[in-house]
């Protein structure tokens, strides 16, 4: 499975964070087919807890390209919601990170500076407690611990479950569509 975490700590045109990611993950379905979603997490900013509280999710998606072409269109679409690359760790309209594509073990090259799966994945109880929901069993295929287990495994968890639906209704392109469309 791919899954991409999605984040906002920053109002963009109006719509405070947690609306921020719900028209993301309709972008992210145009791009590619959303086949899961979490629900929405509040969670501190990491790591300077004193900036604005995040709202976080998780999608699972269809693509059938490559793992850097994926993480180009989601910076494509982080622009498109007023993403500004400057300090690291700093508040942010959008942020979409590639967590994991399939098994893909993958370390930074001089060429290439896509890790995978996200070297950070298993200390973050964001991204970890909303990809539990959608899949408790996936195995990093680094560690070789199930997400469920790396979430046990957190010393702190922070993240909380918003009230209300998942992220966006899973939008399953009919048989022979496999994603990676340009619609």
């Amino acid at each position: 499975m791919i899954f991409i975490g999605l984040g906002s700590n920053q109002s963009f045109c109006g719509a405070p964070p947690p609306h921020v990611l719900r028209l993301a993950a309709r972008a992210l379905n145009h791009a590619a087919t959303i086949v899961a979603a979490s629900r929405l997490y509040d969670a501190p900013a990491w790591p300077n807890p004193e900036a604005p509280r995040f709202a976080n999710a998780v999608a699972a998606v269809r693509w059938t390209e490559s793992p850097e072409r994926l993480l180009w269109m989601l910076g494509k679409i982080e622009a498109a919601f007023g993403r500004r690359r400057g300090r690291r760790n700093a508040p942010r309209t959008l942020d979409l990170d590639l967590i994991a594509f399939d098994d893909v073990v993958q370390t930074p090259t001089a060429r290439e500076g896509l890790v995978l799966p996200h070297p950070r994945l298993h200390e973050r109880d964001f991204v970890l407690a909303p990809l539990c929901e959608i899949a408790p069993q996936w195995r990093h295929p680094a560690l070789g611990e199930s997400a469920q287990t790396l979430l046990g495994d957190l010393p702190d968890r922070t993240a909380t479950p918003l009230d209300g639906p998942p992220l966006i209704a899973p939008l399953i392109a009919p048989e022979g569509d496999a994603g990676g469309r340009a619609d």
